[in-house]
């Protein structure tokens, strides 16, 4: 399929190259087809890596899911075999991993490159349904005036996880799984039902009572 050969031509060069093809011009006259076939599938280079990135997210869900276990997860356990999918998926794309965070991702935290846009949606949609099954098993705590802005919250952790991913020089990224860990015990800490929580329903109860 052409969309294909196209796809692996430009990662071939950005591997070799460490920098995207001069032009969409000479790609395709190296691949010996017409420049206009390139347009027939995408726009732009970057178009490129916001599909292999989006692609990193799906085949992560995708495989994390395959696991028998999945099933029997609860929310927080379905987060951590999704992001410990997608960093073994990264490990075997090292170097284009690698070369693709530290080129796009922003010297500023918390801001998302237009590389990633595709992933976040996705990504957004999958852990908005890890939620609602959190709440519905009481894993996750209910609070309508603000859960509607986790998944945001939940996106900016993916953010440090791939900004640490690619920062980190340990054998076989070991740092790395181990801020996942920490990341995601917390997060899931603030999320579920704690103290705060606790207070409230206290406070209500006076108040019902009056």
């Amino acid at each position: 399929m052409e969309k294909d050969r196209i796809k692996q031509a430009y990662l071939d060069y950005v591997l070799r190259k460490s920098t995207p093809p001069a032009s969409v011009f000479k790609l395709t006259q190296k691949l010996g087809m017409p420049e206009s076939e390139f347009y027939r599938y995408y726009a732009t280079f970057d178009a490129i890596d916001r599909e292999i990135w989006a692609d990193f997210g799906r085949d992560a869900r995708e495989r994390a899911a395959q696991e028998p276990v999945w099933q029997t997860y609860g929310a927080r356990e379905k987060l951590l075999a999704f992001y410990f999918t997608l960093l073994e998926l990264l490990k075997q794309n090292r170097s284009y991993a690698l070369w693709s965070l530290r080129t796009y991702l922003p010297k500023m935290p918390g801001l998302t490159p237009r590389v990633l846009d595709d992933f976040r949606q996705d990504f957004e949609l999958f852990v908005d349904e890890l939620l609602r099954e959190g709440r519905h098993t009481e894993e996750v705590a209910s609070r309508p005036l603000v859960q509607g802005q986790y998944p945001r919250f939940f996106w900016a952790q993916v953010l440090f996880v791939l900004g640490f991913f690619a920062k980190d020089d340990t054998l076989n990224f070991e740092r790395t799984d181990a801020a996942v860990e920490k990341a995601v015990t917390l997060s899931f800490d603030l999320v579920g039902r704690n103290s705060l929580d606790s207070a409230l329903d206290f406070a209500r109860f006076l108040i019902r009572r009056r």
